[in-house]
């Protein structure tokens, strides 16, 4: 599956995404907590630095730019100087600020969050007027949604709630947007969906979609039930719950469905990874992937926006690196015939690849050394290993002690061996000439006869000739068994 979703992401191509709903600029002030004040009993913060980022609906757009869309905002902003910096801002990254309605009756959403030493919030403080847009501001922001829908892909409504995104305003651009034939992403809020009336897509999260629907999530059964009913009244085409630590789960109106486990590593911070999801469902679907594929790269990018701090975007990059660690997780034992396969991703993403071969018959610290050694002279370290039978040819009919299976688990095991595959020649030749490797790795007492050295220095690479540990090797190690096993059977002397 992680080869197919990064041939998927190779080929998405970009796509434009209006985003409308709430413009919010998310705020950290970075600092510590060390004394009490003698005022009162709280605590003193001290501010040492600022940073100002984009959120809310912003933080959408800027995921989608990431991932290389062509965007464009529609929303309300104070005429304030918060207003002025969030339209810099946009200007800086490259999103089309020219749906930002000024508004004069509220001040721009700012949350403010004071962060002590290891990211720990201390306090949020929101400046905000959560209050319906009045209607000479509602009527220009509509204004612009009818005009610039039919120059997007899609349209995605991201709703905190804030007011900008009324039951008018909101049939009107899901209106607007399946007149144009385009379709409709809604990140929602509250508990009366039927505004969102017509969507092609929605993702509430565990807690959204109980207030929605009514339902207790308490397993799989509720969760799609929850799921068919926000299909049936909503009358959409998708309903997408995002479950958490769970994953996530999606039906179709057609009666898909599917359950993804979640791709997180380490959760560190949930601000914003909705935001992420839907980012990613909202390209990946009008880019033309399937809805499997495009919850799967969204379950992926979720899982690396959980693992920074506050409201964060990813790349299509990140996406790839992600998939590709799955991928060694599914298999790193290689048949030949995916070796070509593996070696294109790897190239692909242009990581450089060294290459090393040897028996590994008794694994030991000097093979360990080794390994680490040549893994350190690329991105990625492909691992050669000889069959049994070509073992007994080199090194007689006792050899190998331990069968191919096993060597190639053990292997494989370790953190530094990115992939191995086994070959039945005498030599790898045949190996290095499909690797191609940039690096080829053996020990000094190889020196002068590296088998492909041609072939890799012909075609840009080096030979590294690695250090070898003295006193450590699979001979010597099968010498003292045998050393020992004799000694035992040697009657005691007199």
């Amino acid at each position: 599956m992680s080869q197919h979703l990064l041939d998927v992401l190779r080929g998405l191509p970009s796509r434009r995404v209006l985003v409308v709903g709430d413009l919010i600029l998310d705020r950290y002030v970075h600092g510590g907590v060390g004394r009490v004040s003698p005022e009162a009993p709280i605590v003193i913060f001290e501010a040492q630095r600022e940073e100002s980022r984009l959120g809310g609906a912003l933080n959408v757009a800027d995921n989608l730019r990431s991932l290389g869309c062509g965007v464009g905002v529609a929303g309300a902003i104070g005429e304030d100087g918060f207003g002025r910096m969030l339209r810099d801002m946009l200007d800086a990254a490259g999103i089309a600020s020219d749906g930002l309605i000024s508004d004069a009756s509220r001040p721009t959403t700012v949350k403010t969050r004071y962060v002590a030493s290891n990211h720990q919030q201390v306090l949020r403080v929101d400046h905000e007027r959560a209050v319906p847009l009045e209607e000479p501001v509602r009527a220009r922001l509509e204004h612009f949604l009818d005009a610039q829908a039919k120059h997007y892909d899609g349209v995605l409504v991201s709703d905190y709630g804030k007011g900008v995104l009324t039951r008018q305003t909101l049939e009107r651009v899901i209106a607007r947007a399946r007149a144009e034939k385009r379709p409709v992403f809604v990140d929602p809020k509250g508990k009366d969906y039927s505004r969102y009336r017509g969507a092609t897509l929605i993702t509430p999260n565990r807690k959204e979609a109980e207030e929605a629907t009514g339902l207790v999530l308490s397993d799989l059964g509720k969760v799609r039930e929850a799921a068919q009913r926000l299909l049936d009244q909503v009358e959409l085409e998708v309903a997408v719950i995002t479950l958490g630590a769970d994953g996530v789960f999606y039906r179709t109106r057609g009666g898909e469905e599917r359950h993804v486990p979640t791709e997180a590593k380490a959760v560190f911070d949930v601000t914003g990874a909705g935001d992420t999801v839907i980012s990613v469902l909202a390209w990946a679907y009008t880019a033309g992937a399937c809805i499997e594929d495009a919850v799967r790269l969204a379950n992926t990018a979720a899982g690396i926006v959980v693992g920074r701090f506050g409201a964060a975007s990813v790349t299509k990059d990140e996406i790839s690196e992600r998939l590709r660690p799955t991928l060694v997780r599914e298999g790193k034992v290689l048949e030949r015939s995916q070796l070509a396969g593996v070696v294109e991703e790897l190239r692909s993403a242009g990581r450089t690849i060294a290459f090393t071969n040897g028996c590994f018959d008794i694994l030991h610290p000097g093979h360990v050394d080794y390994l680490r050694d040549a893994r350190a002279q690329g991105d990625a370290l492909i691992v050669g290993v000889n069959s049994d039978a070509s073992i007994q040819r080199l090194k007689g009919p006792l050899r190998p002690i331990c069968p191919l299976e096993d060597r190639l688990r053990v292997l494989a095991a370790l953190e530094m061996v990115d992939f191995v595959v086994p070959f039945e020649e005498d030599t790898p030749l045949g190996l290095i000439q499909s690797i191609t490797p940039d690096v080829l790795v053996k020990g000094q007492d190889w020196a002068g006869k590296v088998v492909g050295t041609e072939w890799v220095e012909s075609h840009g690479g080096r030979v590294h000739l690695a250090k070898l540990v003295a006193g450590k090797s699979t001979t010597g190690i099968v010498d003292r068994i045998i050393a020992a096993l004799e000694n035992a059977k040697r009657p005691p002397a007199c």
